[in-house]
């Protein structure tokens, strides 16, 4: 629609300065931008922005916005105002505006043509409840008065959803399809590999509900190499907005320069996924909580050593959309404990019986060592260390017994719930401890252990060995694993940035 620029940043604040200064940071990254005048303050600040707008040379493609609350907008204004405002972008050299179908219904086509005829129309749609199932007569009616192309964005509460309206724009001409939500969040990256593909993305704040900024468009994501070529590998799980897995897998993708992209999904619903994963072209993805044992029933295939730990952590799509399983935790575990700790002989008590806990407990099984198991239900960490031949721990002997290692294999102490731990500093008595999560990469947990005088691994060293594992099972060549390294501590070191200190705070054991 706009050229080449299939990126259009979203320039949103309620202060004219604020507004002209994410302009000038999103023009150094793509030459479409979306004004949203109708986030600014009031009608007055309005005008001061556009009397000062001054487009830069060569002339980017400017997209004036101004939508009334009525539209899902913050404009409080008249029809009558937010089309005097629309001409006065127009006039202050912006080329597009974008219309929204709720005043198009109020204003005759000539009116429209006399204030608003030098600039180019875009007739907008947004659904921001849920999907419409009658798309064709959406388009339709915005088509009446002939703009220069229309846009359908539409909250998608499944990738079902997302998959029906991507299907709808690629039969249309000049049709952009924004899914909306959480759940449809990877389709909005996945509608750029489409002939009429267009993405929107924040400079700062987001104005509409699952958008990416524009940085981690460009940078996390490098979005827009996007095409029909990119292949597409993700990571499921519920919640989904914490893991680190896309910094890290698609820093080994740019550093073998390889055209393919990693996304997260938002899975609540295993079988939407798994429907959606062929229409979508996706190769390959990562398992977290919750489904890491709930999958395993539902691939067509699986690795004999993941199929007898009872979950999976890494999925590929072969032949015929056939979906094999795998775990690469397993290889995690014995990389982040083997350089610290020798595993033959030791006794390691695993706090957790699911799908992680498993795979740690027959890792450390396999290299000889002896598994102990202690869960909040007594009867899952008795099935687990029996599979094992191992010895099932119950929480009030913690503090009488001693371990070489204590292994943390729930989610108790990730982000957001740092306070947490799964443990208080009176049952850990061990020489070395283990937590799986890393993030944050210092838990609460690895806080209390040192300050006892005990060694500590943080999951971080599991989360890149496990992944790189992943990232060469999917492409069949070496991962570049320090570039990925590199990208988790990063980015973990720019979230303890962001807080104001390296360590959690003070918290709480977690109730069991």
């Amino acid at each position: 629609m706009l050229g080449r620029d299939k990126i259009c940043a979203v320039v949103a604040a309620s202060g004219a300065p604020s507004m002209r200064r994410q302009l000038r940071q999103a023009l150094r990254q793509t030459r479409a931008v979306e004004l949203r005048l109708d986030w600014l303050s009031d009608d007055a600040e309005i005008a001061r922005f556009l009397k000062q707008l001054k487009p830069a040379r060569p002339r980017p493609h400017l997209i004036a916005t101004c939508r009334r609350r009525e539209a899902g907008g913050r404009y409080r204004g008249t029809v009558a105002q937010q089309l005097v405002h629309l001409a006065e972008a127009i006039r202050a050299g912006c080329s597009w505006y974008d219309l929204d179908i709720e005043t198009i219904r109020k204003c005759p086509p000539e009116l429209l043509e006399v204030l608003l005829g030098e600039g180019r129309q875009l007739a907008s749609a947004h659904f921001f409840r849920r999907m419409r199932a009658d798309l064709p007569r959406v388009a339709a009616e915005l088509r009446r008065g002939r703009p220069d192309a229309i846009k359908i964005a539409a909250r998608c509460d499944s990738l079902a959803d997302a998959v029906k309206l991507l299907r709808f724009a690629r039969t249309q001409r000049n049709v952009i399809a924004v899914p909306m939500g959480e759940v449809a969040l990877p389709a909005r990256f996945l509608a750029l590999r489409e002939k009429n593909g267009f993405a929107y993305a924040p400079v700062e704040s987001a104005t509409a509900p699952g958008q990416i900024s524009l940085e981690e468009m460009y940078g996390v994501y490098r979005a827009k190499g996007f095409n029909k070529k990119t292949r597409v590998y993700g990571v499921i799980g519920d919640p989904i907005g914490h893991s680190l897995s896309p910094a890290m897998q698609n820093a080994g993708f740019a550093a073998r320069r390889i055209n393919a992209v990693y996304l997260p999904f938002l899975v609540r619903d295993l079988k939407d996924f798994l429907d959606a994963a062929g229409p979508l072209g996706i190769r390959g993805f990562s398992v977290t909580l919750p489904h890491k044992e709930r999958i395993v029933d539902l691939l067509d295939d699986c690795d004999p050593l993941a199929a007898r730990i009872g979950a999976v952590n890494t999925v590929v799509a072969r032949g015929g959309g056939k979906l094999y399983g795998y775990n690469t935790d397993y290889v995690g575990v014995l990389r982040a404990l083997e350089r610290r700790m020798p595993l033959r002989g030791s006794r390691v008590l695993i706090v957790g019986a699911g799908g992680v806990a498993r795979a740690v407990a027959f890792a450390l099984a396999q290299a000889g060592s002896s598994v102990c198991v202690c869960a909040r239900r007594p009867a899952k960490a008795k099935s687990l260390a029996r599979a094992l031949e191992g010895e099932a721990v119950p929480w009030s002997e913690l503090r009488r017994q001693f371990f070489d290692a204590i292994v943390n294999a729930t989610p108790v102490g990730m982000h957001p719930h740092v306070q947490e731990s799964p443990l208080d500093a009176r049952e850990l008595n061990c020489r070395l401890v283990f937590d799986t999560i890393y993030r944050p990469r210092v838990t609460r947990l690895l806080q209390l252990a040192a300050r006892r005088g005990i060694d500590t691994v943080s999951g971080v060293e599991m989360f890149v060995a496990q992944g790189t594992a992943q990232w060469e099972i999917w492409t069949g060549a070496r991962a570049p694993v320090d570039a990925m390294r590199r990208a988790v501590l990063s980015a973990l070191a720019r979230e303890e940035k962001r807080s104001g200190t390296k360590q959690t705070p003070k918290g709480k054991r977690a109730k069991r």
